[in-house]
Formats: C-alpha cells, sequence, structure tokens
C-alpha cells in the first residue's frame, strides 16, 4: 500500500483528479452538517460501495456529484477498486481491511478539509 504523501503528490500531477472541487450545494451541504457527519456517510459509502471484494456495479458506483464525499472520492481515486489498485496498490478481489478503509477515509477527509478551507 502507497503512502497517503505518495498518492496525494501523483493525484496533483493528474489533470482528471486535479479538476475536482466542491460545488456550491456541495460546499453548503458540507457546511451545514458538519465534517463529522459528512465523514460519517463517507464511511457508510465505503463500506458499501468500496469494501467488499467484488462491489456491485464496480467502477460505475460512485456518482460525480450531489455529495461532497463523492466529488472527494474522484478526487482522491478512491472511487472504485481498479482506482484503490493503480492509485493506492490496494489489490482488487479482496475485502477492503480495517487499515485500507482509514486509508481511504483519510484521503476523503483530507480533501474536504483543503476544500472546506479548513
Amino acid at each position: 500500500m502507497k503512502d497517503l504523501e505518495e498518492v496525494f503528490a501523483g493525484l496533483a500531477r493528474s489533470t482528471f483528479r486535479r479538476r475536482f472541487r466542491l460545488r456550491e450545494p456541495e460546499r453548503k451541504y458540507l457546511h451545514d452538517r458538519g465534517m463529522d457527519v459528512v465523514l460519517s456517510h463517507a464511511s457508510r459509502f465505503v463500506d458499501e460501495r468500496l469494501a467488499p471484494a467484488f462491489p456491485a456495479n464496480d467502477g460505475k458506483q460512485t456518482p460525480y456529484r450531489h455529495h461532497p464525499v463523492f466529488v472527494a472520492q474522484h478526487a482522491t481515486a478512491t472511487c472504485c477498486r481498479g482506482c484503490l489498485e493503480k492509485w493506492y496498490g490496494i489489490p482488487r478481489g479482496k475485502e477492503l481491511t480495517v487499515e485500507e478503509k482509514q486509508i481511504v477515509l483519510a484521503a476523503i477527509e483530507r480533501w474536504l478539509s483543503a476544500q472546506a478551507g479548513t
């Protein structure tokens, strides 16, 4: 598994990943509900949509908008198992470990915090 600093350095060089930003509705959602609530949503999304060894609709399970976590997942390459394998070195075909889930959530939190200006 790659170090989060190494992953974020690579993400900063990706034209595709750099283009993601929270739009006003998503920024307002984050502000109104707070980081703790939004991260609890992130944890649930990861458990349901990313953690299984073979997630349903893998590669298409994460929308591009309508929730700050979805945008963060695309920006941080935590949107599908293929991206996790490419960017984080977390192989497909096995359930995510507790440590791997923590890395995913840390990446999402880091990106959301930067977007929120905190």
